[in-house]
Formats: structure tokens, sequence, C-alpha cells
């Protein structure tokens, strides 16, 4: 039952998609207050911090700790990243999550459901790459969320990952530049 009195944020994920599912999806995570904690661009070239160097290997090792997770395009910004999460589960597993999703919520969420999904990955990496960084004695902070888009079809895919790969060249005109 709600708690009256409780705060709830609103979700900005699409109610009518699994995040579970396979499927790629374009992710976008910001620093808190869009502090530059990952580095500067210098002469059209990204240089990472100690910090930056931290999301990118930390993003690199995902598939790692996510079985069936593939890594397409990615980049690190001075304030925020960008990166494509491919899931791709075996049709077994597949299966399996269809069934559970005739589940009720609330018996899913009991049995601890919702591992895999691009929300939990997403966590675990922003987890990890705080973890790093207060071990290092090294200053950084996420935005409390984070920017998914699935990704349709392979136009959409190619236009989101040329975007990707040019996004160090056209810093000045990123929404996030400041």
């Amino acid at each position: 039952m709600n708690n009256p009195n409780k705060k709830y944020r609103k979700s900005i994920r699409a109610k009518w998609w699994d995040y579970g599912w396979n499927g790629a999806y374009f992710i976008t995570i910001c620093t808190k207050e869009m502090q530059h904690f990952f580095g500067d661009i210098k002469d059209g070239k990204m240089i990472l911090s100690n910090v930056g160097v931290i999301v990118d290997v930390l993003w690199h090792q995902i598939p790692l700790y996510h079985a069936f997770v593939e890594l397409g395009e990615f980049v690190v910004m001075p304030n925020h990243i960008h990166g494509i999460l491919i899931l791709d589960k075996p049709k077994e597993i597949i299966e399996e999550l269809e069934k559970d999703a005739r589940m009720p919520v609330e018996k899913r969420l009991k049995e601890g459901q919702g591992k895999n999904t691009v929300s939990s990955i997403i966590g675990n990496y922003k987890s990890a790459v705080t973890k790093n960084v207060n071990r290092l004695g090294l200053a950084s902070k996420w935005q409390f969320r984070f920017h998914d888009h699935i990704i349709r079809n392979e136009k959409s895919y190619q236009r989101i990952s040329n975007y990707i790969l040019t996004n160090v060249e056209n810093w000045e005109d990123d929404k996030f530049f400041n």
C-alpha cells in the first residue's frame, strides 16, 4: 500500500516495455549538477581524468558481470556518458521471462525478479564506479536517474552510434555543454 505522506518518484520508463527483454538500449548517465568529473576536451580529444578512466574501464567490464549483455558504441564526456547496451538472452531464458511476466508484480518482486534488466545493470555500474572512486579518495557524483531509449531498428541504431562516435567533436553544440 502506498504511503500518502511519502514522496514517490514518477517512473520515466515505458509502461508497455519490459526492460529485461532483448533489445538495444541507448543509455545516457550524467554527473550531479553536470560537474566535469570525467575529464576535459582539448583540441578535439577527450582527456580522461582518473575518475573518467574508472568510468571507462568499468563500462567495458559490464559483460563480465552480466550474462547476455553486449556493448555497442560508448563515449565518456566531461559530465556524462553515452553508451549502447544490447541484451541478447537465449530463447530458453526469454521463455522463462515470459512465464514470469504472467506472475503478479508483487510476487515477482518478492522472488527477486528484475535482475539483468537495464535498470539493474546501470544501477550496478553506477555503484561500482562510485565504490572505486570513493576507495581512491576521488570526487564524483552521479545524477540520481539515467536516460534510456529503446532502439527499435537498424537505421536508429546507426544514427545513435554515429552520434556517440562524433560526440567529442561536437561538444560545443552538445546540450550538456557547460
